[in-house]
């Protein structure tokens, strides 16, 4: 359990409760502060004040898995951030591999090497991309070249400008908030010592940019949404990101694509026909 994660987490959801976003009246007195008070969130969640406040004072017995649940359910959480809460409140979800792994899993590799035209690449949890075919190193570049912590994108999104240059500019706040939340996720279900605590103290250490995403706690959901690049050669595309996740969750096979005759689909294309007349 990581009580002061917990409460904070806690407390940034709170607050960025209004009344009515719970069913609640917004009422006639003026509120000194932002969000819900917690008496509010108390009563939703069928406990007493005094025990969930004890929660965000991080004091108290560890709360049960059935009390997280209550309290998602008072506030409102999605799926996505009740199972977030749930692990700070020491209930993980069930565990993965304490560490990313460096090869690529046998089943997945059977999976990427029937892709050999498409714009696919091969990630472990960190971000560290393992394997890429030639359209997606012409798409992304040679994510595979990085050496110590720059294998993981969400370690050299924040410490190296010419990463972002592959994204307009209007979507890197994005970008910056769901890398962030990922992290949260796998640095939950990590122990002490692990490769995902190096990178996170790293960053707290080195941009106030992510230290300040950190602390509001973002969590991701579970797909990979549609993105932009804005590729030197082709210019912009807009691609979907098709995602498929290892059964041990430890990798995940990322895909490429386009609409059928969208300028994203001809900007893969020709991609394609200058990777085959580079061969």
């Amino acid at each position: 359990m990581d009580r002061a994660r917990l409460a904070a987490f806690l407390r940034t959801r709170r607050q960025a409760r209004q009344p009515e976003d719970v069913g609640l009246p917004r009422g006639a007195r003026r509120r000194r502060t932002a969000g819900l008070r917690r008496e509010e969130v108390a009563a939703l969640s069928g406990m007493s004040t005094d025990y969930y406040s004890r929660i965000e004072q991080q004091r108290g017995p560890q709360p049960s898995a059935q009390l997280l649940h209550a309290i998602a359910r008072g506030l409102r959480l999605t799926p996505d951030e009740q199972d977030h809460l749930l692990r700070l409140g020491g209930h993980p979800l069930p565990r993965r591999e304490t560490d990313a792994a460096d090869e690529v899993n046998a089943g997945m590799m059977r999976v990427f090497d029937g892709l050999g035209d498409a714009a696919a690449q091969v990630v472990n949890r960190l971000g560290e991309t393992l394997r890429q075919t030639p359209l997606a190193v012409a798409l992304l570049g040679d994510e595979t070249a990085y050496t110590g912590l720059d294998r993981s994108l969400h370690h050299r999104w924040f410490t190296s400008p010419d990463v972002r240059r592959r994204h307009p500019a209007a979507d890197h706040p994005a970008h910056s908030r769901l890398l962030v939340a990922d992290l949260h996720r796998v640095y939950t279900e990590d122990g002490p010592g692990s490769r995902s605590h190096v990178i996170v103290d790293a960053l707290l250490a080195g941009s106030p940019e992510f230290a300040q995403l950190w602390h509001a706690h973002p969590v991701a959901a579970t797909y990979c949404a549609p993105k932009r690049i804005q590729h030197p050669v082709v210019g912009l595309l807009e691609l979907h990101c098709q995602v498929l996740i290892d059964p041990d969750r430890s990798q995940a096979l990322q895909v490429y694509t386009a609409a059928p005759g969208s300028p994203g689909s001809s900007g893969l294309r020709r991609l394609a026909e200058l990777v085959g007349a580079g061969a």
